[in-house]
């Protein structure tokens, strides 16, 4: 498990290391040439870093702490605005257009709070997958089961590899329809959707304005929290996790395992087992909206509309450049009328409304992030029937939640070992601080079950 925010703060603080060291030791992570850095991130700012470092330590020096991320190494996802330089997005279509004027809202509030940005980490072209995949600048395997090269889950693909492989102490990536979790519970990271008006897009280059979110990849809960709060520019206030012990959680079980292997199925029923033993009280419940969902977005969705509408000029002028797997399912939205928009528009709060009903009373809803084991990349590449299979299962069950405009945090629950199983503990609209607690509550509730 990589060094938690706060264990490196407090070794920052009693001098036993230097922002310098950490943002050099992270740089020398990335520039290894038998690791994963030349394909985790699409580009590395180390002058820019080491500078940002040693200005961490002078003020540290002289008593000056501007957060507990002061002097640390974070990474960010390839759509995020930094000034004078042209957001790539993962791909090569926007190769030549005009640079920044200004960073990104949230780089600018990582850069103010004293964060070391060490680079910028691949994506899915656009966004547009769960799976990770990029042909442009290559794929990033997940930590588990190098030998094989397995998946790292996306669209925030480096995001995920960049934190699991130390090249950074915590990752910034988006997540419209999973997109920080699914690579979370890939490679055995914290990772949290807050509820997606809490942290403005500006500067983020979007997939679909209605959907996207933009939340941290991290060692752990608390972790997610301090970031969360910089994003978020509210005051950090350290997380209460409830007693277990009274613990009223709802879990999804039947639809939320539909197609899961062996292994996701296993463990996460014993994941629920163990937080019985330790007093929770876990119900099984019908959420019926959930099936009702695919027949909501079957013309393509919010997701499909919106993208459509942003990228309909490039795709006249540069289809050919695009990553054919992610213009296909952009393309879906041109066949979308104005009413189809409309209908699931209409439909949305509707269906928002009835989850929330069934959910009531329940400090969490809980269901396997993700249903399979990373899928080997090799297999991905060689079929477009296998990828698009994989890509529809891997990024159903966090989906649910963007519909839902709620909020979500990924934590392992996998024993140790074997490969990574994200459970997902999810909530409402403005429930963040009630997942957040809830969780770092669970979190403690696994490790001690595993002990």
């Amino acid at each position: 498990m990589p060094p938690t925010i706060l264990a490196l703060h407090n070794e920052l603080v009693q001098g036993h290391t230097t922002s310098v060291a950490l943002t050099e030791a992270a740089l020398a992570r990335i520039d290894d040439a038998g690791g994963e850095g030349p394909r985790a991130f699409t580009k590395v700012y180390r002058d820019q870093a080491l500078a940002s470092a040693r200005a961490s330590d002078l003020l540290r020096a002289a008593g000056l702490a501007r957060s507990p991320l002061d002097g640390l190494p974070i990474s960010i996802k390839d759509l995020f605005d930094v000034a004078g330089e042209t957001t790539l997005a993962g791909s090569r279509v926007l190769e030549g257009a005009a640079p920044a004027r200004e960073h990104a809202l949230i780089v600018q509030r990582l850069i103010n709070a004293g964060a070391v940005v060490v680079g910028r980490t691949n994506m899915s072209e656009f966004a547009f997958s769960g799976v990770g995949l990029n042909p442009h600048y290559g794929t990033p395997s997940s930590p588990w089961d190098r030998a094989t090269g397995r998946i790292p889950g996306g669209s925030s693909s480096g995001a995920g590899v960049s934190v699991a492989d130390g090249m950074a102490v915590a990752a910034i990536g988006t997540d419209t329809g999973g997109s920080v979790r699914i690579p979370s519970a890939f490679c055995a990271l914290a990772g949290f959707k807050p509820t997606a008006a809490r942290i403005p897009t500006r500067g983020a280059l979007p997939l679909s304005w209605t959907l996207d979110s933009i939340g941290p990849l991290a060692a752990s809960v608390q972790c997610c929290a301090i970031l969360d709060a910089v994003l978020a520019a509210e005051p950090y206030q350290a997380l209460a996790a409830p007693p277990v012990k009274g613990l009223r959680l709802a879990s999804v079980s039947d639809i939320a395992l539909q197609g899961a292997d062996d292994h996701v199925a296993g463990t996460y029923r014993e994941t629920l087992r163990t937080l019985q033993r330790q007093g929770a009280q876990v119900d099984e419940i019908d959420l019926p909206e959930f099936r009702q969902l695919p027949h909501i977005n079957r013309l393509g969705g919010l997701t499909g509309a919106e993208s459509w509408a942003w990228h309909r000029g490039l795709l006249a002028d540069r289809a050919d450049a695009y990553d054919p797997r992610v213009s296909t399912r952009i393309a879906r939205g041109k066949n979308m009328s104005a009413a189809d928009y409309i209908d699931v528009q209409r439909a949305r709060p509707h269906w928002i409304a009835g989850v929330e009903n069934r959910l009531r009373g329940y400090d969490a809803l809980l269901m396997p992030t993700v249903p399979v084991t990373a899928p080997p990349i090799a297999d991905l590449l060689a079929s477009d029937d296998t990828y698009f299979a994989a890509n529809g299962l891997i990024l159903r069950n966090p989906t649910y939640i963007n519909f839902l405009d709620g909020c979500a945090l990924s934590i392992p629950c996998h024993a140790p070992g074997s490969a990574p199983v994200g459970l997902m503990i999810a909530g409402c609209a403005h429930h963040d601080r009630r997942i957040l607690e809830t969780g770092l509550a669970l979190e403690a509730a696994l490790a001690a079950g595993r002990a």
